[in-house]
């Protein structure tokens, strides 16, 4: 039997897990949310402060149904902290986890189909919604090992400094801000000259500049900018946008299209699919990557691998 084309059990009790720092936790979205919960299950509420607070919460989770209250980056701290604790396996062995989209941006909460802005709703199928297996994005260091997680997107160039430009406007221009960031930011910024490969093919050589390499599960980023709209978090792959919009003009029409979803269809952009994706500098020099809306370290490469059917979560049901 299908665990994906059945609704799941209604659970005897679970565990709901959000982030104490963020202003939505104590929101009256959060308030609808969790009296939904306590009177569909017997209810525990963990508002962690911090990675050991998460920690500590998950491995008391004891057979329970995990809920998450937040947003991607909610999403991604969960997931990590579950591979951390026990590995894909464990991943798996808690079961369909439910969401209830509390975040600004709600990206991966979008292309997974939950109702975001409704969390009364989203909480309801925490409870009772259908199982929907989600493919996962493993970071892997230099030695091939596992450091980390994406769950919704990475991407490396102009993305990372957009997103620093995005946190100050995001709540005036919502999903303009993302391309409106990646404009600002590229106005001075110089071309990074990055080699792509995607399932071993080169995808782009780095002779050439770019503007930004993007790796998705989901289609959105920056609060519904549409970075790879084709993109689904179910297929067991990542699309990958590589931009060579480098030039003041290319980077206003790159930006301009990406508000429509149009920018795929540039000539100065590529795209393809694929579930290993190694981004290298050829030139020495150290870049940083965004990662679900976290900025990593700086380096001269960065080597990501899809696994399908990672985890399951919670979806309306169909």
């Amino acid at each position: 039997m299908d665990p994906a084309a059945h609704p799941a059990d209604r659970p005897a009790a679970a565990l709901a897990v959000l982030n104490g720092s963020a202003g939505s936790a104590a929101g009256p979205g959060a308030r609808d949310a969790l009296a939904v919960l306590r009177s569909g299950t017997e209810l525990e509420v963990a508002r962690t402060g911090g990675p050991a607070d998460l920690r500590a919460a998950l491995a008391g989770l004891d057979g329970r149904r995990l809920v998450v209250m937040g947003g991607d980056g909610s999403i991604h701290a969960v997931v990590d902290g579950l591979r951390r604790l026990g590995g894909l396996q464990l991943l798996r062995d808690v079961g369909p986890i439910g969401v209830v989209p509390l975040g600004t941006g709600n990206d991966l909460a979008r292309s997974l189909g939950l109702q975001v802005g409704a969390p009364a709703l989203a909480a309801r199928t925490a409870l009772s919604g259908t199982p929907s297996p989600v493919e996962l994005v493993l970071s892997l260091d230099a030695a091939g090992d596992v450091e980390g997680v994406v769950v919704n997107a990475a991407h490396v160039g102009i993305g990372a400094s957009a997103s620093r430009r995005a946190q100050t406007g995001k709540k005036v221009l919502r999903r303009f801000a993302y391309p409106a960031g990646a404009l600002a930011a590229g106005v001075a910024a110089r071309p990074w000259h990055l080699r792509v490969v995607v399932d071993g093919e080169v995808v782009h050589d780095g002779s050439e500049g770019v503007l930004l390499v993007a790796v998705n599960l989901g289609s959105t980023v920056g609060g519904g900018a549409r970075l790879s709209p084709a993109a689904t978090p179910h297929d067991g792959l990542v699309d990958v946008v590589v931009s060579e919009a480098t030039g003041p003009l290319a980077r206003a029409g790159f930006a301009a299209a990406m508000v429509r979803g149009q920018h795929v269809e540039r000539q100065d952009t590529a795209t393809t699919r694929g579930a290993d994706v190694v981004v290298e500098s050829v030139d020495g020099r150290r870049f940083v990557a965004n990662a679900d809306g976290d900025l990593t370290d700086e380096r001269t490469r960065f080597h990501w691998r899809a696994v399908g059917d990672a985890w399951h979560v919670l979806a309306p049901r169909r």
